[in-house]
């Protein structure tokens, strides 16, 4: 066979058992939860800035910068919900390259998946206890999302991901937020699409288990830009992208409408400084639309303590700044994050 079966992994429930959540702890997680939850109901009128490195890829730094949010948001608590993006699986194109914290816990060591899944539920579990912002993480397995489930507050599904019926299923049974990418495509009906299906109970194999889900109604959209078939980013963030999904909304029987949009990736054709403008561009559309205003719940932006992004093993290793995607640097995101505050 072309698998080779090296070891069995603890199950999440023993993971969880060996790493637990206080009460306390548990207890602050809920009512972030909730925080998000009214966003996406309307029950709150705060904006969402989901926000972070492109991947985690150290504790230290990444803490670093949460600690950073964590001061800034007792400034705007007024009008933001900061919450942290700690990505922890990084999608890859190829399949080639660094995977994410889940794999490679040191980026320059060999792989080693157990303490991966040690790393990162610790790392997750120190931000929410010494910084008390949800957290924020992408489902890339869905077969891994429940050694976090007790930890995270929002979940993004994205855009390679988002068409396969296992990760629509398990979305269905959060009972946090989740949004969902628009496809590479930029098809808005397959998002939609999957919206409907995280919305939907279901029954399934998930983890050898059958089982049955009761739907997710806080399962919204994330408009990331599209690529077309030159390999051409296409953005989707403008004004008429809004209004075009916000009539496609009222066309379903969807509960809470909303979206986010996604300030990178396809939309800034990953110039990482256009997110200034992409998310100054969209505050501006919903001042001028009640239809957008009520639709867009917030923004996601990639951002980290330097800006750009370096090689995997490169020297000097600057700390902080991102071996993945380029990201915003810290100075620019603050202030980024305070005139969003003033415009909301």
């Amino acid at each position: 066979m072309s698998f080779e079966f090296k070891k069995k992994l603890p199950i999440p429930r023993e993971i969880k058992e060996m790493y637990p959540m206080s009460e306390a702890l548990t207890a602050r997680k809920q009512k972030m939860d909730q925080k998000i939850i009214d966003v996406i109901t309307g029950a709150s009128d705060k904006f969402l800035v989901i926000i972070g490195p492109c991947s985690a890829d150290s504790e230290d730094s990444v803490c670093e910068y949460i600690g950073r949010l964590a001061r800034l948001q007792e400034k705007v608590a007024d009008r933001l919900i900061l919450v942290p993006r700690i990505y922890t699986n990084k999608p890859r194109t190829t399949g080639e390259g660094y995977k994410g914290m889940l794999h490679q816990p040191d980026p320059e060591k060999e792989p080693d998946l157990l303490q991966g899944i040690i790393a990162i539920r610790k790392l997750h579990m120190k931000a929410l206890a010494d910084y008390g912002l949800p957290i924020a993480d992408e489902m890339l397995y869905p077969e891994n999302y429940w050694y976090l489930s007790d930890i995270l507050s929002y979940i993004a599904i994205g855009a390679r991901s988002v068409e396969d019926q296992q990760h629509r299923l398990v979305t269905s049974g959060f009972d946090v937020a989740a949004g969902m990418k628009n496809p590479t495509s930029g098809d808005f009906a397959v998002m939609l699409n999957s919206v409907v299906a995280a919305q939907t109970n279901h029954n399934f194999i998930y983890r050898g288990w059958d089982v049955n889900t009761t739907g997710n109604p806080y399962a919204h959209t994330i408009l990331r830009g599209s690529v077309n078939k030159y390999s051409r980013s296409r953005p989707n963030y403008h004004y008429e992208d809004l209004i075009k999904l916000y009539d496609m909304y009222q066309e379903r029987n969807l509960q809470n409408p909303a979206t986010i949009v996604d300030a990178n990736h396809a939309n800034s054709d990953k110039q990482f400084k256009e997110q200034i403008r992409i998310v100054k561009e969209v505050l501006h559309s919903r001042s001028l639309s009640p239809e957008i205003h009520k639709l867009v719940k917030g923004v996601m932006i990639e951002s980290y303590l330097e800006e750009g992004c370096q090689k995997i093993g490169s020297q000097p290793h600057i700390y902080g700044k991102s071996i993945t995607d380029p990201c915003l640097g810290w100075e620019d995101s603050e202030r980024l994050i305070y005139e969003i505050a003033e415009r909301c």
